[in-house]
């Protein structure tokens, strides 16, 4: 057990980062309180104001866009960027110097992704971090906030010294998740676990609920997690079980990764603005776009949050001599907001209405690889149209319930009638049954609070959500066959992970060897059902075409020792491994077991 005297939970999200914590040292009986961070932050220059969200923007200025010393915190006074809201609201102005979307492009593969490209379309002589180094500076800022507010004098209470639970977007590849990760010991975070955000988000709930959680829900049940915030959407399903007479919690699905947020939407209206400027004379160029498009996001935020204004002003720079006089000022209204909102992104489509897709251009910029089809809801079809049994209407046990509720989260879900639409049309696919809300504690606040009590129930003082396998994964083993000409070597699936695994488990597979090709290029199988929810691991299924499908590849040349000749085949067993973020490790161990071959894949790509 950590002598760690907090539980912290961080979310590190695409447009704000959130910092939540609770005592790790609790006397027997003791109710656990979860509380927010209040993050000291520089709003004006010279000017340091305390607030519950950190802008998840850097802003990297150049030599006479801040006054001297504009930039100083009380815990850095020489500090040459700023994050946070100040940040946001002079990179608005100055886009060609501002980092966003920092998590959106740890996921893009086709970048290179811990060097210097961001901001991504600014001058070539301008100053640039990597997405892995602006989220280290995000993580930072709230370190050394900590640090000055909480830790003053008691180095026990240092940041770096506490249990850390940092939130991923369930969908997140094995490689981004990596890079986190490497952001956050760049910051001098060592003590740390990754969390689903979807699951921080129901464990928020049930953290709002006390005891009465267990009212709320009942067994057999299927509850979606829809959770909207800047860079990405992200549905789980968590189904409500009774084991031993109480009731227990199940995550069983995760959607595909999904780059469509609350960028798109910024994107969406800055347009909408643009076409009624040019409609009066009005035309921008490029760089004012860009400050529109920042403008933009700043009038949603408004617009949606609670008791927020019926309009929000939206101010574009102007260029030349005289920036004040050529300052282009309009606004967007909250009715005009939720009207492209609803309209462009979440249209009432049918159960079988899936994304749709487009002939792809030849030659296009490398930038975030958004997705196509901007309507969630043609994506939370296909979601749900993979999960539930109304797509296998003859196999009911091989899937899961509609769900009958839904649990919002993220930025976007803050308009009532963005969550209303989605409802009326979950409602509609169920053939008319209610699909009840489940009251999120707050959307901006709650995957932080969620985190840390996440960390609670790893220590017995929380509900747990458990989050078994919801498939079976097999690996491809070539039969020891004689060759015949034109046919290939029949491929056998073994079971390695049977359905309903948990995650953070391991076991072993020691009732037979296989024989590992090393020292050569060779090619490993991964196969998933569906369907087959009974085999056990270490179970081999000879004749599995039309139950057993194909979900991932790996070319791999696994190392051999200076004595052998590549091509050898090695006898192994195997010991496979689930985490609790998705990755399935396959441990191929010699028999001497003096070595041992590490396979590694990311099961929330199958999913």
């Amino acid at each position: 057990m950590s002598n760690a005297e907090y539980i912290i939970g961080i979310d590190l999200g695409t447009t704000h980062c959130v910092l939540a914590y609770t005592s790790a040292i609790l006397e027997e009986g003791s109710e656990p309180t979860v509380s927010t961070f209040s993050v000291p932050q520089l709003v004006s220059p010279g000017e340091v104001k305390r607030q519950p969200l950190l802008p998840s923007f850097v802003f990297l200025p150049g030599p006479h866009d801040v006054p001297h010393g504009g930039l100083a915190l009380p815990w850095n006074p020489e500090t040459d960027l700023s994050v946070g809201e100040f940040a946001r609201n002079r990179g608005a102005e100055l886009p060609h110097r501002l980092v966003s979307s920092a998590k959106s492009w740890l996921c893009h593969a086709g970048v290179a992704r811990t060097e210097p490209i961001l901001p991504w379309d600014s001058p070539t002589e301008a100053r640039r971090l990597s997405p892995v180094d602006a989220s280290a500076h995000m993580l930072k800022h709230l370190r050394d906030a900590w640090n000055h507010e909480i830790a003053a004098g008691d180095s026990k209470a240092r940041f770096e010294e506490q249990d850390i639970y940092l939130t991923v977007p369930a969908s997140f590849d094995a490689v981004a998740r990596e890079l986190t990760v490497m952001a956050a010991n760049s910051a001098g975070i060592e003590n740390l676990t990754l969390i689903e955000e979807p699951q921080a988000a129901f464990y928020a709930w049930i953290e709002s609920q006390k005891e009465e959680w267990r009212k709320a829900v009942r067994v057999g049940e299927s509850i979606l997690v829809c959770d909207i915030g800047g860079g990405t959407t992200d549905f789980s399903l968590i189904q409500v079980t009774e084991e031993d007479g109480q009731l227990s919690l199940r995550r069983i699905a995760v959607g595909d990764h999904i780059l469509l947020g609350g960028d798109n939407m910024d994107l969406t209206l800055a347009y909408a603005v643009q076409a009624r400027l040019a409609e009066k004379g009005t035309r921008l160029d490029p760089w004012q776009f860009r400050g529109l498009w920042y403008s933009c996001r700043a009038a949603k935020e408004h617009l949606l949050a609670d008791l927020g204004p019926e309009s929000a002003p939206v101010v574009i720079l102007g260029r030349g001599a005289s920036l004040i006089g050529g300052t282009i000022r309009t606004e967007l209204s909250r009715s005009e907001v939720e009207r492209i909102l609803l309209d462009g992104f979440f249209p009432v489509t049918g159960r079988d209405e899936f994304p749709k897709e487009k002939p792809k251009v030849g030659m296009r910029e490398m930038g975030l690889p958004y997705e196509a089809d901007p309507a969630v809801s043609r994506h939370l079809a296909s979601f749900l149209g993979r999960q539930t049994e109304s797509s296998f209407p003859d196999e009911r046990e091989a899937e899961v319930s509609f769900p009958s509720a839904v649990l919002f989260n993220g930025g976007v879900m803050k308009s009532p009638l963005i969550r209303r639409r989605i409802l009326d049309i979950l409602q509609q696919w169920n053939g008319g049954e209610t699909i009840r809300e489940l009251a999120s504690p707050d959307l901006d606040l709650a995957v932080a609070r969620g985190a840390t009590y996440y960390g609670l129930a790893r220590r017995g003082r929380g509900i747990r959500i458990r989050g078994g396998s919801a498939r079976p994964y097999y690996i491809g083993i070539e039969s020891a066959l004689p060759a015949v000409p034109g046919i290939p070597a029949p491929i056998k699936a073994l079971c390695i992970v049977p359905f309903g695994m948990e995650e953070g488990s391991s076991l072993e597979i020691r009732q037979r060897e296989f024989g590992l090709v090393v020292g050569e290029q060779a090619v490993f199988h991964l196969l998933s059902s569906t369907t087959r929810k009974k085999d056990q691991a270490g179970e081999i299924v000879e004749d599995w075409q039309g139950e057993i499908q194909e979900v991932a590849t790996m070319e791999a040349i696994l190392p051999t020792s200076d004595t052998e000749e590549g091509g050898r085949l090695i006898p192994v067993w195997l010991q496979s491994s689930l985490t609790e973020v998705g990755t399935l490790e396959l441990r191929c161990m010699a028999r001497d077991e003096d070595r041992n071959w590490k396979l590694e894949f990311n099961l929330r790509e199958q999913q």
